[in-house]
């Protein structure tokens, strides 16, 4: 029986995505054959009696992908120990499905869920190039200096430093509020609000639309949820430009 790296086999079998499978095997999570091994890369036979956290690995799953439309006031996560509502009360499948990177508490919009690790790893790894479009309404007084703050390499609270953005402006209503366009890579958490923080301007409503090359799918109400078609599958794994900074 051919042998394979311990990190993809965790991977393929939706226990995490790789970079998630290779910390619990170095974290002493993993045994094989009854032996801790914390070497991702060690070589394992697939008929090896592997264990994670006390419980033995199954077959791999069907790969299923699927895209929820995630709506404010939800975790993007597949569970909450203080009792929040999480995803995974919205997407109920016989697969075991996390979350392809996150989406915060009071952001909405698109959240692919997926059991195929190499595809959770290549959708949040910016190596990889997956950018993501967010659309942003906000209050305050507008001016061209905001956007050029926006577009600046900002220092966020924290003291980190970020890389310029594309950021564009498409609307503007006489009640002071705006609807921006923010088209992110990797970054920090709650990056959008924060920027808008220090632009003086308050984030109304933070959408999500648009993943590498694949946009929400227009007739997802908030809380629904589909499987991904071949042709919807092949259009997320294909990056929609170069890299930038930014996550949510």
């Amino acid at each position: 029986m051919s042998a394979e790296r311990l990190q993809n086999i965790l991977a393929h079998a939706g226990v995490a995505s790789r970079r998630g499978a290779a910390a619990l095997i170095e974290s002493g999570s993993v045994t094989v054959d009854g032996l801790v091994v914390r070497e991702p890369g060690a070589r394992i036979d697939r008929g090896a009696d592997i264990r994670v956290a006390g419980k033995r690995l199954t077959a791999p799953e069907k790969p299923r992908t699927v895209v929820l439309n995630k709506p404010a006031g939800v975790l993007s996560t597949m569970s909450d120990r203080f009792g929040g509502r999480t995803v995974a009360e919205l997407v109920r499948t016989p697969e075991r499905l996390v979350p392809a990177g996150r989406l915060d508490k009071d952001s909405e919009g698109l959240l692919i869920m997926s059991n195929d690790g190499a595809l959770i790893n290549e959708l949040t790894h910016p190596r990889y190039n997956h950018t993501k479009t967010y659309l942003v309404k906000a209050a305050g007084r507008w001016s061209d200096e905001k956007l050029a703050v926006l577009r600046s390499p900002l220092t966020l609270d924290d003291g980190y430093t970020i890389r310029p953005v594309p950021v564009e402006l498409l609307r503007l209503w006489p009640d002071n509020t705006c609807l921006l366009r923010f088209t992110l890579g990797e970054g920090r958490k709650r990056q959008i609000r924060r920027m808008c923080s220090a632009a003086h301007l308050t984030v109304l409503n933070l959408k999500r639309v648009k993943v590498g090359g694949f946009e929400l799918p227009g007739d997802l109400a908030p809380g629904e949820w589909r499987d991904l078609t071949e042709a919807e599958l092949h259009s997320l794994r294909k990056p929609a430009g170069a890299a930038t900074c930014g996550m949510r």
